[in-house]
């Protein structure tokens, strides 16, 4: 009778265990590297106070999460930019309706070495840098150095908001170097006396210099009031209104006091 009630209460432990594991709800994020640090940030401490769930995030551009949505492969995408109408018209085609949800504010920071003197660069000067018309620093009162121009890759958030208000309808030339994440543009800046590259709010460090642009410093305030020239919202996506750990998780990223307190921690513009 002994070894009987041992074997009932050995498998009814089992049967615990198995029922907390499959009790566990998995939230996946994908795209955009902007968002990316708001994402890791809020969902270690939602985690925290939601053990049941696991949340993964990856990064790989605004343009990838977006599709992810569209294909269903997650259930949040992150978007540095808002959905274009191609990417709408795609996603109802395929039956998913894409839902967008504010949940920061950015600015896009002009970075150069350190070691420039060069404190100010106004939009159209910016524009002839990229696109490979200004050439060297003196140009622009800066040393006599060959420019080295720093961009990131067509499927980023981050390059369209740059394509759309500094180059305005001009290309980036072919021999800006390109990088595939605001840190890879940070760390690119900073190894390189001659180069320049833009960085989201959040990723400004002392191992770059932040330029201002046309005498407006990137800030919260500047970003908030609309007078620094190149900001922008920053969005997570769902397919469809959100429902169970995935409207949960939203919530508390929206709240003011919980996801919303992470926001400034991380060096970027809270909603309220």
């Amino acid at each position: 009778m002994k070894i009987r009630n041992l074997v009932i209460a050995g498998v009814a432990a089992v049967m615990m265990l198995a029922g907390g594991v499959a009790g566990a709800e998995d939230l996946v994020i994908k795209g955009s590297t902007t968002v990316l640090p708001i994402a890791q940030e809020v969902a270690e401490a939602y985690m925290k106070e939601n053990p049941n769930v696991n949340i993964s995030i990856s990064g790989g551009g605004s343009g990838n999460g977006i599709k992810a949505i569209i294909d269903g492969t997650t259930d949040i995408g992150n978007s540095s930019r808002f959905i274009k109408g191609k990417e709408v018209k795609l996603a109802l085609e395929k039956g998913a309706y894409p839902v967008p949800f504010r949940v920061a504010y950015d600015a896009i920071i002009p970075v150069v070495h350190p070691s420039n003197s060069l404190n100010d660069l106004t939009l159209e000067q910016l524009k002839a840098i990229y696109e490979g018309k200004t050439k060297n620093w003196k140009e622009i009162g800066g040393p006599d150095k060959t420019i080295v121009v720093i961009s990131r890759d067509t499927s980023s958030g981050t390059y369209e908001v740059w394509e759309s208000k500094v180059m305005n309808k001009g290309r980036v030339f072919p021999g800006a170097l390109l990088q595939a994440s605001n840190g890879a543009v940070a760390q690119a800046v900073a190894k390189n006396d001659n180069a320049v590259g833009y960085i989201g709010l959040g990723y400004i460090n002392d191992d770059v210099k932040a330029v201002t642009v046309g005498g407006v410093v990137g800030s919260k305030e500047t970003t908030l009031n609309g007078t620094f020239p190149i900001s922008r919202p920053l969005f997570m996506f769902t397919t469809g209104w959100p429902e169970g750990k995935t409207v949960d998780f939203l919530n508390y990223l929206l709240h003011p006091d919980k996801g919303q307190k992470f926001i400034e921690k991380i060096g970027f513009v809270p909603l309220y």
